[in-house]
């Protein structure tokens, strides 16, 4: 080990603390005090439920913990968007939860509390895995209304995705463990199984003081929507419970009955673990995002037996491509390498750019991952493609092109790691967001935006200086200076990962070390849904 490899060693450990640091917040939900206000009420916090619920010796994979992490300051903020999804194992079936966090203003939908929830329910429906709802929620918050209610990823694409999924066969079940209000009321009963807990739980579509308001007519909330009144009276649920705890042990007696789901057919064996040690990782990987490494040192950190097929080693070098295992499940890794490298071409430090060579190759191996139906593993350290008139002329834009549609046609799932920059078209070609990755999730040392931030501050600080000179303001060297702080500053805190991890850009900032588990996991999930649609690109120019 030398001085180089202790140094990133400290840092990357230190970010991952930092994580942790900020997790710990996260999970404490509103605070002790609204926590107390729950268990007076005799109901479960909301991470209780979800632990009584999953099976203690599978893993857990949350989803958005950190979503809204730093937003709606003025209105008290809402940690982790208020609920909290994932996927876990109840009864040895895996299947994702979507449960209201109460102690965070009731349980009160925010708005990226409703694409946190929209999110949960896609991996639900990519997967074809079952869904639980632990519902314990006031509604919409209503001074954010509009952003929630009327359009197409707002909150009523809940309940369109409630109907899809029961006519797919997507298994849901919902417990009402709380309040369940307004609109709110149909995700429950648009599950296939309604369940709901006497004395804290109650299903309405106007609450009594909204009844007493509308028509004139006085009753309480439990003879409105209680659990006597929707098992007995009106048959709106399909299980009254006790408490809490006993509505958690149905569910799991339940997900013990399901029949198998049908298999996508990627090849799995029995599972190894790397020869060479994980935790070197924490050292190869630069804290500075300009700083060479060989990403290849990593995949053989992340590999089965260490043991990594490469493609085309000695061509396109900038993207490494190949076959490898991970936690048993056969996979083709297609990852941004940024170490210096010598060949016929002579020296040459890639920086995470890619080239017309490394974009062909890329494209040929993830045609192929498809035609053998071998998942697909991106590892994002990627500054863009290569710019300039030698680029131009050589087609990069052709042969980027072909790339992102290689990526965007994949029918075999995809999992993105964002490792380092995600910067431009380099986060579209290597399956960013928008190319519907079943799972993306981003280590501490991440970074994404359009461009890097000195590139970016300096071409801002252009475009602001211009209009303050049209405005007839003198800028002098000292001022200029100041601005170009200011623009550095705020266009770095946007291209963090807890900034895009906030916005749900990302599925989560994870250890390094759980990279082996999400990869795992996204893999047995797509696992559960076989591939219905033929592998074509399309028109591409060659």
């Amino acid at each position: 080990m030398n001085l180089e490899f202790n140094q990133y060693e400290d840092l990357n450990k230190l970010a991952v603390f930092e994580l942790k640091n900020r997790l710990k917040k996260v999970y404490a939900g509103g605070g002790p005090k609204a926590a107390e206000k729950q268990k007076a009420k005799g109901k479960m916090l909301v991470r209780e439920r979800i632990a009584y619920l999953l099976d203690n010796d599978r893993p857990w994979l949350e989803i958005g913990a950190l979503a809204a992490d730093g937003m709606y300051a003025a209105d008290g903020g809402c940690p982790s968007a208020g609920v909290v999804t994932g996927i876990g194992y109840i009864a040895g079936r895996q299947c994702v939860i979507v449960a209201n966090d109460a102690t965070v203003k009731a349980g009160a939908w925010f708005p990226m509390t409703a694409k946190k929830n929209l999110r949960a329910q896609e991996i639900a429906m990519e997967n074809r895995l079952p869904i639980i709802y632990l519902v314990d929620s006031a509604g919409v918050y209503l001074p954010m209304q509009e952003d929630i209610f009327p359009d197409k990823e707002h909150f009523g694409r809940i309940f369109r995705n409630n109907a899809r999924m029961s006519s797919e066969g997507i298994v849901q079940i919902a417990a009402i463990m709380g309040a369940c209000v307004a609109g709110g009321a149909y995700l429950p009963i648009m599950s296939d199984e309604a369940m709901i807990v006497d004395g804290t739980g109650s299903v309405f579509l106007a609450g009594s003081y909204l009844v007493k308001s509308a028509i004139g007519e006085s009753v309480d909330n439990e003879a409105l929507g209680g659990a006597t009144t929707h098992c007995e009276i009106s048959g709106v649920t399909d299980y009254k419970h006790a408490d809490d705890q006993a509505c958690l042990s149905s569910i799991r007696k339940i997900m013990g009955m399901l029949g198998k789901p049908k298999d996508a057919g990627f090849d799995r064996i029995k599972p190894a673990p790397p020869k060479l040690n994980e935790q070197d990782i924490y050292g190869i990987v630069p804290s500075s995002r300009e700083k060479p490494y060989d990403i290849k040192e990593v995949i053989l950190r992340l590999a089965d037996n260490s043991e990594f097929e490469e493609y085309k080693a000695l061509y396109g070098q900038s993207i490494v491509c190949g076959l490898a295992r991970v936690d048993g499940w056969a996979v083709g890794f297609v990852a941004n390498q940024r170490k210096v490298v010598k060949s016929k071409k002579g020296e040459m430090q890639f920086g995470g750019v890619i080239y017309s060579d490394a974009a062909d190759k890329a494209t040929r191996f993830i045609m192929n991952c498809n035609q053998k139906k071998i998942p697909l593993v991106f590892l994002q350290d990627v500054t863009g493609f290569m710019v300039g008139s030698r680029a131009e002329q050589g087609g990069i834009i052709k042969d980027g092109a072909k790339m992102v549609n290689a990526v965007a046609n994949s029918v075999v799932p995809k999992i993105t790691i964002v490792v380092g920059n995600s910067y431009g078209a380099g986060n579209y070609a290597m399956c960013g967001k928008a190319y519907d990755p079943r799972l993306i999730v981003a280590w501490p040392s991440a970074k994404i935006a359009v461009m890097g931030g000195a590139q970016a501050a300096k071409t801002l600080l252009q475009i602001q200086t211009a209009s303050l000179k049209a405005k007839g303001m003198e800028i002098d060297s000292k001022k200029e200076e100041a601005l170009l702080k200011e623009i550095t500053e705020r266009y770095n805190e946007q291209t963090t990962p807890y900034y895009a991890a906030a916005r749900m850009w990302v599925d989560g900032i994870i250890d390094p070390l759980d990279t082996r588990k999400v990869i795992s996991m996204g893999i047995e999930a797509a696992n559960q849904a076989p591939i219905e649609r033929a592998f074509n690109v399309g028109v591409i120019q060659t």
